[in-house]
C-alpha cells in the first residue's frame, strides 16, 4: 500500500506539525502529540472551560482539526489507531487547565475510557477540577449490547462543537458537561465501509473486502460490523442507515435533526452530495425536519472508502451551539438557516432564432443518414468506450450514446427542415446533451457548415460545409492536424 508518509514512526508529530505551520491559531505542546489553542493559557485566565479531547491518529481531520475557539482547547494524539497514553493526556489537562476546569469529551473504545479516565483521575488528585464525557453514538450496536461494545465514532463531532459553542460562550463546567452529555445522548451513528484500511506501520490492510462486497456498521478501526452485504445503490444504503439510526435514538415525525454525512476517508466528494440528497429526501418522507446538514471529512479512517451517517436531535438553544462561529479549521463554514429545500432558478428563454420546428413528415436521404448515424453510434459503445479508457477517461462511448439517443428524441421536431436547419438543430441537440469537450465541438461544426449550406446544397456545397466545420473546430478548440484530436479525421476527409 502507497502511502505519502517518510517513516511510520515519524507519521504523527509530523502531521501536527503540518498543521500547526497551515493554522498560526494552533500551538503544539513540547514532547507531546498535543494541538492545543495558541491562545489556551488566555482562554483559562478568562474564566472559560477547557475541552479536550483525541485518540488514536489515522482519523484526521479529528481530533486535532477541531481545536480552536468555539470548540477543543485542545486534542491529543495516539499512534496511528491507538489511544494516546494517560501522560500525554494529562500534560493537556495541566496546560489547559484553569480555575473553571476541564471537559473531557471521549469516544467509547476501551483505551480512551481507560487512559482518559486515569488522567482524569490524577488531574484531581492535583487539584484540578475535570469532568469527562462518554460518546457512544454507534447505533450498528444496539445500546443494549454489552457496554464495550457501542462506540464513539463521528457523532462525536457534534459533541465537541455543542460542548466548545458553549465553554466559549462562558457556560459552567457543569453546564458545559450537561449539554455535551445530552448532545451525546441525543446523536446516532452508522456507516457502510466500501473498502478497508491501511496502517502504515502495518503495510497491509487489516481485513479485506471482495470487489462487490461492502460492510455495514464497522468501526473506525476496521472492527467488524453487523453484516457484510453486496454492493448496492447510494440510496439503499441510505435508507437502510437511516432506519437503523431513527429506530435507536428514537426519533418520530415533527422532531428536528442536523445531518452529518461523513466521509470514512476515500468516498468523491460527489458521493458525499448523492448520499446527502438521499438522506434529506429520506428523512422528509418520515417527517424530521431537516433543519442543518453538512458533508465532508470529519472523521476518517485513513484511506478507506465509505460513509457515515449522523443525526442529532437539535431544538433552538442546541442549533444555537451548532451556528455558533468556531475558528476551528475542520469545521466547514456556518450554515444559515434552514436546510433541505433547494432553490431553483428559471433561465431566461433563448431568443429567438432560425425556425428549426419543421417536423419530419416522410424519410428523406438527410434523415436516413441520420438514424443510421445514430444506430452505428449506440452499436459501437463498449468499443469507443474501451478505446477512450487506452488514451483518456473512458466516457465517450456512453457520451456519444447520449448524444444519439437525445437526436432520436429530437429529431422528428426538426429533421423536415432544409439541410441547414436540420443541422442547426443537431447542434442545438448535441450542444445540450453533450457534456465536457465534444459537446462544444460538434456544434460548431455543425452550426459553421449550416452557415454554408444556407447558400449552396449542392455536392460541392456539403464538401465546403464540412471544411468549413472543421475549420471551426480547429479555431475554438486551438488544435490543428496533428495534434491527435478529430482534425486529424475530420480534414483529410
Amino acid at each position: 500500500m502507497k502511502k505519502l508518509i517518510n517513516s511510520a514512526r515519524d507519521v504523527v508529530p509530523e502531521m501536527l506539525e503540518g498543521l500547526a505551520l497551515a493554522n498560526p491559531d494552533i500551538a503544539l505542546l513540547d514532547g507531546a502529540a498535543v494541538a492545543l489553542r495558541a491562545d489556551a493559557r488566555a482562554h483559562a485566565a478568562a474564566g472559560r472551560v477547557a475541552v479536550i479531547s483525541g485518540g488514536g491518529a489515522g482519523h484526521e481531520p479529528a481530533h486535532a482539526g477541531y481545536v480552536g475557539p468555539g470548540m477543543l482547547t485542545a486534542a491529543v494524539s495516539g499512534d496511528v489507531f491507538t489511544s494516546p497514553s494517560t501522560d500525554t493526556i494529562l500534560a493537556a489537562i495541566r496546560t489547559v487547565a484553569g480555575s473553571a476546569g476541564v471537559l473531557l469529551v471521549v469516544k467509547s473504545y476501551t483505551g480512551d475510557r481507560l487512559n482518559f479516565g486515569l488522567a482524569a483521575e490524577l488531574a484531581r488528585t492535583e487539584g484540578i477540577e475535570v469532568e469527562t464525557v462518554v460518546v457512544a453514538d454507534d447505533v450498528a450496536l444496539a445500546a443494549g449490547d454489552d457496554t464495550a461494545g457501542r462506540r464513539g465514532i463521528a457523532g462525536t463531532v457534534f459533541v465537541h462543537k455543542v460542548a466548545g459553542a458553549a465553554a466559549e460562550a462562558g457556560a459552567s463546567l457543569a453546564e458545559v458537561r450537561y449539554e455535551a452529555q445530552e448532545a451525546a445522548r441525543a446523536v446516532g451513528t452508522m456507516g457502510v465501509a466500501l473498502t478497508p484500511c491501511t496502517v502504515p506501520a502495518a503495510g497491509r490492510p487489516g481485513f479485506e473486502l471482495a470487489d462487490d462486497e461492502v460492510e455495514l456498521g464497522l468501526g473506525i478501526h476496521g472492527e467488524a460490523g453487523i453484516r457484510r452485504d453486496k454492493m448496492a445503490t447510494a440510496d439503499a444504503f441510505t435508507v437502510e442507515l437511516l432506519d437503523r439510526i431513527v429506530t435507536e435514538t428514537g426519533l418520530s415525525a415533527g422532531d428536528r435533526v442536523a445531518l452529518l454525512v461523513n466521509n470514512l476517508g476515500g468516498t468523491p466528494t460527489m458521493e458525499l452530495d448523492i448520499v446527502l440528497r438521499g438522506a434529506a429526501h429520506n428523512l422528509a418522507q418520515r417527517g424530521l425536519v431537516l433543519e442543518r446538514a453538512w458533508r465532508g471529512s470529519f472523521l476518517t479512517a485513513l484511506e478507506m472508502a465509505g460513509v457515515s451517517l449522523s443525526l442529532l436531535r437539535v431544538d433552538d438553544a442546541r442549533l444555537a451551539r451548532l451556528d455558533a462561529v468556531t475558528t476551528a479549521p475542520a469545521w466547514p463554514t456556518p450554515v444559515r438557516g434552514r436546510v433541505g429545500e433547494i432553490s431553483v432558478v428559471t433561465p431566461p428563454p433563448a431568443p429567438a432564432g432560425a425556425d428549426h420546428a419543421t417536423p419530419v413528415t416522410a424519410p428523406s436521404p438527410l434523415t436516413r443518414a441520420v438514424e443510421a448515424v445514430c444506430a452505428a453510434l449506440i452499436a459501437a459503445e463498449p468499443h469507443l468506450t474501451e478505446l477512450d479508457r487506452i488514451v483518456g477517461d473512458g466516457d465517450l462511448g456512453i457520451s456519444l450514446t447520449r448524444g444519439a439517443e437525445a437526436i432520436r428524441a429530437e429529431f422528428p421536431g426538426y429533421g423536415g427542415g432544409t439541410p441547414a436547419v436540420v443541422l442547426r438543430g443537431l447542434a442545438d441537440t448535441l450542444r445540450r446533451a453533450l457534456g465536457g469537450t465534444s459537446g462544444p465541438l460538434y456544434s460548431v461544426l455543425l452550426l459553421r457548415a449550416a452557415t454554408v449550406l444556407d447558400a449552396d446544397t449542392s455536392a460541392r456545397g456539403w464538401a465546403d460545409a464540412l471544411a468549413a466545420g472543421a475549420r471551426a473546430i480547429g479555431e475554438l478548440g486551438a488544435a490543428r492536424v496533428g495534434d491527435r484530436t478529430m482534425l486529424d479525421a475530420l480534414v483529410p476527409a
